[in-house]
């Protein structure tokens, strides 16, 4: 099993979501409108008392991976799951999906298969509360050779960075995709990752990986500056490629040296969730096709757009479609 034109490796999280009065968070003491790490009895008590309870695949990563699936690119994600109901059913999803699953269900994990519940209010907002369960423990002896020869491109969580053997999976898979001749990325996820992980990143970044994904925060977060054109410089002499959006305004983009500035259409998000991913989804499909920079960005631009104008992080309309569209295919 190889021969993937993208490989990610990330949390794999079944989203669950259930509609939720306002009332209802005042008394299960949720905090509208944020996203909440939670602990597993914690996990266990708001899953129950979700109603009318839509539960898919999900995950940032995965959320990418899936819509490169959807483009006509052959996938795969390296992800952990416990041998339970959810993660039976993640497994299960992401392959009905046309995306490889090749880490089958762990009877023995230590920790059930990673959730989170979202709780959607009549205005629309969602109240996020996340269990790190089994998903969480990925490590390097999750990540199979067999998977990397003929591959193209590897694509990291920068979540899974916050345990010691996500840091040992991501060299590792690293290491096998260069040795397949292909390129690794990584999206740094969040300000606050970055901010815990600065040293790991930094080193990471410079000695294993050929593109790296963030927002203007997360960059700034990472080289400990308010100049982004500072921060910039020091990813891109670091990284061969770095794309840094901006909410609203344009995209920032340097490979080797070539820096262009891609515009954005402004747009009032229906739901911002997701955003980042399918950004990446049209980035990494650019690259994955031979676009040149400006296209790739154009292309994550159009993935993002798309995405924020209805509920849920995945894609509903053809991104291949828009992209022609947009005259960049």
């Amino acid at each position: 099993m190889s021969n993937f034109d993208v490989i990610g490796i990330g949390n794999a999280i079944v989203d669950v979501i259930s509609p939720a009065e306002d009332m209802f968070l005042d008394q299960m003491g949720i905090e509208k409108g944020i996203m909440q790490l939670v602990e597993k009895d914690r996990a266990e008590v708001l899953y129950a008392a979700m109603r009318d309870r839509v539960e898919t695949p999900g995950g940032s990563v995965a959320n990418t991976i899936a819509g490169l699936g959807g483009l006509g690119l052959t996938t795969a994600f390296i992800g952990k799951v416990k041998d339970d109901a959810l993660g039976r059913f993640y497994a299960k999803g992401m392959e009905d999906a046309g995306t490889a699953f090749p880490n089958a269900p762990v009877q023995n994990a230590d920790a059930p298969t990673s959730r989170s519940m979202i709780f959607v209010s009549p205005d629309g907002e969602r109240s996020m509360n996340t269990y790190l369960g089994a998903g969480a423990d990925l490590n390097s002896g999750d990540v199979s050779g067999d998977l990397f020869g003929g591959s193209k491109f590897l694509f990291l969580e920068g979540y899974l960075f916050d345990k010691d053997d996500g840091k040992t999976a991501f060299s590792e898979a690293a290491r096998l995709m260069h040795a397949a001749g292909g390129k690794s990325g990584i999206t740094l996820s969040d300000p606050f990752c970055a901010d815990r992980h600065r040293e790991g990143f930094q080193r990471l970044i410079k000695e294993d990986l050929d593109f790296t994904l963030g927002n203007e925060d997360e960059w700034k977060t990472l080289y400990e500056t308010d100049d982004l054109d500072a921060a910039l410089a020091q990813g891109s002499a670091a990284c061969d490629t770095i794309a840094c959006t901006r909410s609203g305004d344009p995209i920032l983009l340097i490979r080797n040296g070539e820096r262009v500035e891609v515009p954005v259409t402004s747009i009032t998000p229906v739901d911002a969730t997701g955003a980042g991913d399918q950004f990446a989804t049209g980035f990494i499909y650019g690259m994955a096709t031979g676009q040149p920079l400006d296209v790739c960005g154009r292309m994550g631009s159009v993935a993002a757009a798309e995405v924020i104008r209805h509920i849920g992080p995945r894609p509903q309309a053809d991104l291949k479609v828009l992209f022609k569209d947009a005259g960049l295919i």
